[in-house]
């Protein structure tokens, strides 16, 4: 995939003098460039928001939207391509009527920064874009973390650069995680899609980011371009931002967190066993249930960690309490090996330390959401209850 898409070869280390290319006119001395960056909607792939490049040339008549967030439901095999980390964004530039109007229409708010880019600069990003858009080039392969819409469009101001660099003077908040910044877009009404992703996302997504890292969030990128400075004057990059289009979608109410279910699952389990136990019976059907969901989870982390493209869903410590031991638990219940559930039971328990840690501010490799050290302690007491549950019943039918 040509992922650079001739960028280098238009503005990288040097001004470019205006050329001809195909179609694209000459940018005027009216024209503006600017970065949009829209609010966040309802569905869980548009709750991180999105972000856009804007042309004007209100002399020429051209007012353009360069979307680089498309992607095709109808190419063979997307969920599968999806899942393996192999789907194919592109670049869309269409009338930016039709873009307000889309955005309208769902009532995400819409928020304009105005670039301060000299004409040749202007004329250089105009260039890169409407070359970018041809067939040949639009195509890239997504990355949510490292190439998305945002950082394309990151890429793409700063690669129209003549002489000069960027550099932010802070960002938006200090050392931060990706987790951390996709934890501020999924508070209040998404924490089970937050819950989802901290099963799938490895330790990679804890990675410290940097002023520029940041920037892979369209809300992040919005705020740290008011801060943005360019390198031979040392002034703002961008004009203050301008709210274009109000939102008006209504909110979600506020979901019941996650660890409370898991919590309250714990203690119904742990009075099932306690009961089982007294009365020397077994829980060979709950016992089943949880170890078989445990490894159903296991297999997921274990294809997304070895068996796709997805650079977040390596190395995922996931696996201490989703272990692929539990498909033999399921099978062999209370006649397990002791030897094989004590390393399970360890398992566990390090899943549990780094969650506990985790929540109370620290970090041991990778954060583990605490919902899931309630799960794990769940598993944990049918691990250690099991046996004697099943050798009680064997020895009252004996």
């Amino acid at each position: 995939m040509k992922k650079t898409i001739l960028i280098t070869l238009i503005c990288c280390t040097f001004c470019l003098e205006a050329q001809e290319v195909a179609h694209v006119p000459h940018i005027g001395d009216s024209a503006f460039a600017s970065v949009l960056t829209c609010g966040p909607g309802d569905e869980f792939y548009t709750s991180f928001g999105h972000s856009a490049l804007r042309v004007c040339d209100p002399a020429q008549g051209i007012d353009i939207a360069y979307n680089y967030g498309t992607f095709d439901f109808d190419i063979p095999h997307f969920y599968w391509t999806f899942a393996k980390g192999n789907l194919n964004y592109s670049l869309c530039n269409y009338d930016f009527s039709m873009f307000k109007e889309e955005y309208t229409y769902e009532g995400r708010a819409v928020v304009e920064q105005r670039l301060k880019l000299t004409n040749q600069e202007l004329n250089n990003l105009f260039i890169a874009l409407e070359t970018n858009a041809l067939p040949q080039y639009r195509y890239y392969q997504y990355d949510f973390f490292r190439d998305n819409c945002a950082t394309r469009v990151r890429d793409m101001v700063a690669n129209s650069l003549c002489h000069r660099t960027l550099g932010t003077e802070s960002a938006s908040d200090t050392n931060l995680s990706y987790r951390n910044i996709l934890y501020k877009s999924t508070e209040g009404n998404l924490l089970w899609w937050r819950f989802l992703v901290d099963i799938t996302l490895g330790a990679r997504c804890d990675h410290r980011c940097t002023n520029y890292e940041y920037m892979f969030s369209p809300i992040e990128m919005m705020m740290i371009m008011d801060t943005m400075t360019v390198s031979d004057t040392r002034q703002p990059l961008t004009e203050p931002a301008q709210l274009l289009i109000p939102e008006t979608r209504e909110h979600k109410a506020n979901e019941v967190r996650p660890e409370l279910v898991f919590a309250a699952l714990f203690l119904v389990v742990l009075a099932l066993s306690l009961r089982a136990r007294r009365k020397r019976s077994s829980l060979r059907w709950l016992d089943v249930t949880l170890f078989s969901t445990a490894f159903i989870v296991s297999v997921v982390v274990v294809f997304l960690w070895f068996f796709t493209s997805h650079y977040c869903t390596k190395v995922n410590m996931n696996i201490l309490w989703a272990s692929p031991l539990f498909l033999y638990f399921a099978i062999r219940g209370g006649k397990s090996n002791r030897w094989v559930v004590a390393v399970q039971c360890l398992m566990l328990a390090a899943a549990m330390i780094m969650s506990v840690t985790a929540f109370f501010g620290g970090l041991l490799v990778q954060q583990i959401n605490i919902a899931l050290f309630w799960f794990a302690l769940t598993l944990l007491t049918r691990l250690i209850l099991m046996r004697g549950g099943s050798l009680s019943e064997e020895e009252s039918n004996a």
